[in-house]
């Protein structure tokens, strides 16, 4: 029995244009585009509101906050990744790439954090296959090569996990996000509770680790990612000598670079460039970095994720498309764009043939409020 659902007198979103039209979904795939205000006869009538490819999310930190509600609070994994995909669908993202850390520090006693990523990957897949959850998962890789168990870590997924993304994760103190060793102290100590003696001892540590590590596991990392066919992005590059060596690599694209150098950098190697939403909203970086309107006016952005927070990716390209005075630009930030990021041709666009992955949005002033969610053709929000 064909599954249908048509949404008609809507504002559709299509691929560099706008288009007052219906969408039909059929069996899971967008079956026929079609221009006009007519409603025809069991269609929802969508009054001119926005009709847009649902949202690809890049690299998120949400599932952890759900994990670990508060500090040393271990919430039941099941539960806890059913909220996070529910809480994700309601928002308007259609496909994540769930970001987990690979690489240890187990000998630091202040500030060390053990192994998770292939447990939790295990669960986020099983719940998966068991059909529990709304929208499509992919794992993010992260890759932290000031680690001590990187390698690993790695060793211990393949090309079955569904990893789209591995991404290099420098965390050297005074290297990249934290070259600010201000901003660092202010984040390490209050994060950890360290007195000024144990943060400038965790430095020591973190800067021998790296001395040791850092070559080889930036290695280890870029063959894994060709081992499992996943795609390879860079992180916080702040110097044009990053993005050179992130280029070498075969880097697809940058996320959240620090400075505008780095991002042109990234422009004239053909690295597309990610920025945080909240950094978009807030008005400028949290750690003192480039502001995303900057690069946005620059011409300089290329791809948005919600990182920390996942309502901020409809709200972030709603104010890139009033930015730049083109909705369809604005929205493909979240939707096709990424999807193109990752090698994903099936969804990230209202077009004949793709996933039916489809969001309702009605603009309230500057804002925009989610009427409906569909993931291949099924509403779940």
């Amino acid at each position: 029995m064909t599954r249908e659902t048509i949404l008609a007198n809507a504002t559709l979103v299509l691929p560099g244009e706008t288009l007052r039209g219906t969408v039909r979904m059929v069996d899971g795939k967008i079956g026929d585009i079609s221009e006009g205000r007519v409603v025809p006869l069991g269609a929802e009538d969508c009054g001119g509101d926005l009709v847009m490819p649902g949202l690809i999310e890049l690299h998120t930190d949400n599932l952890e906050r759900h994990i670990e509600p508060r500090p040393k609070v271990d919430w039941p994994h099941a539960a806890a990744i059913i909220a996070h995909d529910a809480e994700l669908a309601s928002v308007g993202i259609t496909t994540v790439f769930d970001a987990l850390r690979v690489g240890s520090v187990v000998s630091n006693a202040k500030a060390n954090y053990g192994e998770y990523a292939r447990a939790l990957a295990d669960e986020i897949l099983g719940l998966r296959d068991q059909g529990a959850l709304k929208i499509s998962h992919f794992l993010h890789l992260r890759a932290e090569v000031c680690s001590e168990t990187l390698v690993e870590e790695l060793d211990k997924f393949g090309p079955e996990d569904r990893i789209g993304i591995v991404s290099l994760m420098d965390h050297t103190p005074g290297e990249r996000q934290f070259r600010d060793m201000t901003q660092l102290r202010k984040y390490v100590m209050g994060k950890h509770g360290m007195s000024e003696a144990e943060f400038e001892t965790h430095i020591a540590v973190q800067k021998d680790l790296s001395a040791r590590h850092g070559a080889a596991h930036e290695a280890a990392a870029v063959a894994a990612a060709r081992r499992y066919g996943a795609v390879l992005a860079s992180h916080d590059d702040t110097e044009v000598g990053h993005v050179e060596r992130s280029a070498e690599h075969g880097a697809h694209f940058a996320e959240f670079p620090t400075t505008v150098e780095a991002a042109q950098a990234c422009n004239d190697h053909g690295i597309k460039v990610m920025m945080g939403a909240p950094n978009l909203i807030r008005g400028g970086s949290h750690s003192g970095n480039v502001a995303a309107s900057d690069l946005a006016r620059a011409e300089l952005l290329d791809i948005i994720s919600s990182d920390y927070v996942p309502s901020s990716l409809l709200s972030a390209a709603l104010m890139l498309g009033d930015l730049w005075g083109d909705i369809a630009r604005g929205v493909a930030t979240v939707t096709s764009a990424p999807a193109r990021a990752v090698g994903l041709s099936d969804r990230g666009k209202v077009e004949l043939g793709a996933r039916a992955d489809l969001v309702r949005v009605a603009r309230i002033g500057t804002a925009g409020a989610l009427r409906g969610v569909w993931a291949q053709g099924l509403r779940v929000a």
